[in-house]
């Protein structure tokens, strides 16, 4: 594939995406989450350009040295801003969004701040938040798989990413995606991206800022996640996600509250990151989810 690096100036950070494909055309932009780069959307990017769309891959912001602050807001909500600001430099451009993980996350905050921005919107391993609490059922196993966020709150989280060669976030990868026999190649860029301790702070950040009700971005996020997404959207589930239960999806997602249309998939032998372990069937879901917008004019 060509590629190229574009950059971005936003709240006095430099922030980055990797860039793929004709400069014409639909976009599709991917976007990452936690502990991970746009690396991890390798095999899914390339089967896109082949398809014929230019792919977007931004960094989080955080996740970059370039945009690491200690002034910065390190959460969703500002995230999701970002997406905008990306995507208003493909002005004219018809752009499908798709997110895993914090980047799912960000993307639901973009979508529902501005849905005539995206052509369409998937989320990966992350449902959506609108009916949360008719998953009550699954959430003693949910608190369990989420612990992990209560220790992120802890001023020495970044540090402990770090030791051991990064064995926490090796660990996490294992837990989340069960059974997923990654090389060391695929999660060396994560690696890489962490052994800076200001990145391994940042990322830290976004789980912080859900527990921080004083802050309005804390509080925007929170009343984001419940608004309607008026976008055509897909959810993929991994079945075998040890971070967030596959299960979720049939208990969450109501059809009402998007009124563009939405449809779930759980794809099997996957957990967590789905679109490393299983890229040719995600790819498979997204091509029929973005064609099927692409033809709708």
């Amino acid at each position: 594939m060509t590629r190229s690096v574009l950059q971005l100036q936003r709240d006095n950070l430099l922030l980055s995406a990797l860039v793929d494909g004709p400069e014409q055309g639909a976009v599709a932009m991917l976007v990452h989450g936690f502990p991970d780069t746009p690396h991890s959307w390798n095999g899914v990017a390339e089967g896109l350009v082949q398809a014929g769309y230019q792919v977007v891959r931004p960094w989080l912001r955080g996740y970059t040295p370039g945009s690491v602050n200690p002034d910065a807001a390190y959460d969703p909500f500002n995230a999701g801003l970002d997406l905008l600001a990306w995507r208003a430099k493909f002005e004219g451009r018809d752009v499908h969004l798709v997110g895993h993980d914090w980047g799912a996350v960000a993307a639901m905050a973009a979508a529902a701040t501005d849905a005539q921005a995206w052509k369409s919107l998937s989320l990966l391993a992350i449902p959506p938040f609108q009916k949360v609490e008719r998953a009550w059922r699954l959430m003693p196993r949910q608190l369990r798989q989420s612990a992990y966020m209560l220790e992120m709150q802890s001023s020495n989280a970044p540090a402990k990413l770090l030791v051991n060669q990064f064995g926490r976030i090796r660990a996490l990868w294992n837990s989340w995606s069960p059974g997923w026999k990654y090389s060391e190649a695929e999660i060396q860029a994560v690696f890489d991206a962490f052994s800076n301790s200001g990145v391994a702070w940042a990322a830290t950040r976004y789980y912080r800022s859900l527990f921080t009700l004083h802050r309005a971005a804390t509080r925007s996020i929170y009343a984001l996640s419940r608004k309607p997404l008026a976008v055509p959207t897909l959810v993929m589930a991994g079945e075998n996600d040890g971070c967030m239960q596959a299960a979720l999806l049939p208990a969450m997602v109501e059809p009402q509250c998007f009124p563009k249309g939405v449809r779930t998939c759980t794809l099997s032998e996957c957990g967590h990151f789905l679109q490393a372990e299983r890229p040719d069937a995600v790819l498979k879901e997204l091509l029929a989810h973005l064609r099927g917008q692409d033809r709708i004019h």
